[in-house]
């Protein structure tokens, strides 16, 4: 079974779709169009009729909601709709989800509270912002974060990380774990900035690894022409 990105022209990069309930990051410098793919993403669940949760500790869902109210793909409906749920920094339930509290964290058992909360909750798509946050919230030794990750794995969703990584031959941890890392581009040219994206891997898929350009449109992001890019 394969889900939709909800970002037109993306799919035809991965063979019609990401494989469902797979655990993928998503990874590139800021401004790339990151957290806009995401927040497609989840709203391409909505509109099918599925539950999305957005974990974050960079924005709140309100801040999130307002930034996404320029474009016509859904997001704020969706949010309003309760189709879209959030876990952040910014609520005191977030942050006693989280371990939050009392200037310290709690960095045992996260992962089983949120593969606990997806799978009674029916969450079809998760989206976590960020690998920064994850390396905050659990503890710093790498087994901890690839028990977490090994977790997520196992939840019935599928998984979307935003990684802060800008090099995309710089791989870590989580890149080597998931089933698919998805690299967005940013980059100077004789038009000034252009934006690409790439797929870097997705298992089990025939997918196009070539950068395809990333343009923002009224309904958000969409993939270029079948043209790939040469940056």
């Amino acid at each position: 079974m394969h889900v939709s990105s909800g970002v037109e022209g993306f799919d035809r990069l991965v063979d019609g779709g990401l494989p469902a309930e797979r655990l993928y990051i998503l990874c590139g410098p800021p401004g790339s169009g990151k957290t806009t793919f995401c927040a497609q993403f989840a709203a391409a669940g909505a509109r099918d009729g599925e539950k999305a949760l957005f974990v974050s500790m960079h924005e709140s869902k309100s801040d999130l909601a307002e930034d996404m109210s320029g474009f016509e793909f859904g997001f704020e409906r969706a949010v309003e709709s309760d189709a879209i749920s959030f876990l952040d920094t910014f609520t005191p339930g977030g942050r006693r989800f989280l371990g939050l509290t009392d200037g310290s964290h709690d960095r045992n058992g996260l992962s089983g509270r949120l593969v606990s909360y997806i799978d009674s909750n029916d969450i079809d798509r998760v989206v976590i912002d960020s690998t920064m946050l994850l390396r905050y919230l659990i503890d710093d030794e790498e087994d901890t974060l690839i028990d977490f990750l090994t977790a997520l794995k196992r939840a019935d969703a599928t998984v979307l990380i935003i990684s802060e990584m800008t090099d995309p031959d710089a791989y870590a941890t989580e890149h080597y774990l998931a089933h698919g890392v998805v690299f967005m581009h940013n980059y100077l040219d004789d038009g000034g900035m252009t934006r690409g994206i790439q797929v870097l891997k997705i298992r089990g898929v025939d997918c196009d690894t070539n950068i395809h350009e990333l343009e923002f449109d009224d309904d958000g992001l969409h993939v270029g022409g079948a043209t790939p890019l040469t940056p």
